[in-house]
């Protein structure tokens, strides 16, 4: 299945159910833990919190847009952080994200840190990928430019581009 079948598929479905296309094969992707969705929803406060504290043209979502990879893969991140030109509201993919966040669970563990890992850096909007572990309470940020991640269980993160400061505890949320 291409990217396009993909989302007139999506598009017809009567009711909501997160899934993915992964090499041309839909894949649902399975329920959440409730910390899992604790986490994914500070994280995107708390990028929506730093956009508006540094007074920039950028804007944070939560899961629900996806991310095209290539012809036959669309992955839906836990949050991501787009900037400039807002695409059209019935849009369902977001073109230029500049960060993208996934929160580890026992099941997406894999794919979070290979193929999503390598997937997400293949479009050239993307500037940071933070993947955070919710069990051992760490943010793993993966930056284009950098040779080795950074893993960081407080503090101040610098997110540049586009120009964001977040604090790792605001991304986790409260313990």
């Amino acid at each position: 299945m291409t990217v396009d079948e993909y989302l007139a598929w999506s598009d017809r479905q009567s009711e909501r159910q997160r899934t993915e296309l992964i090499n041309g094969q839909i894949v649902a992707v399975p329920s959440e833990r409730l910390l899992h969705t604790r986490v994914k929803t500070s994280a995107f406060f708390a990028l929506r919190q730093a956009i508006a504290a540094a007074g920039l043209a950028c804007e944070a979502l939560p899961d629900g847009p996806g991310v095209r990879i290539d012809e036959h893969t669309v992955y839906e991140p836990d949050a991501m952080v787009y900037c400039g030109r807002a695409p059209p509201l019935d849009s369902m993919l977001i073109p230029n994200p500049a960060i993208l966040v996934e929160v580890l669970s026992p099941t997406t563990s894999h794919h979070d840190t290979s193929a999503k890992l390598i997937g997400y850096f293949k479009l050239p909007s993307v500037a940071h990928y933070l993947i955070l572990d919710p069990d051992a309470r760490t943010v793993t940020h993966y930056a284009r430019n950098a040779a080795v991640p950074n893993v960081l269980q407080s503090g101040a993160l610098r997110l540049d581009p586009p120009g964001l400061d977040v604090a790792v505890e605001d991304l986790l949320g409260p313990a």
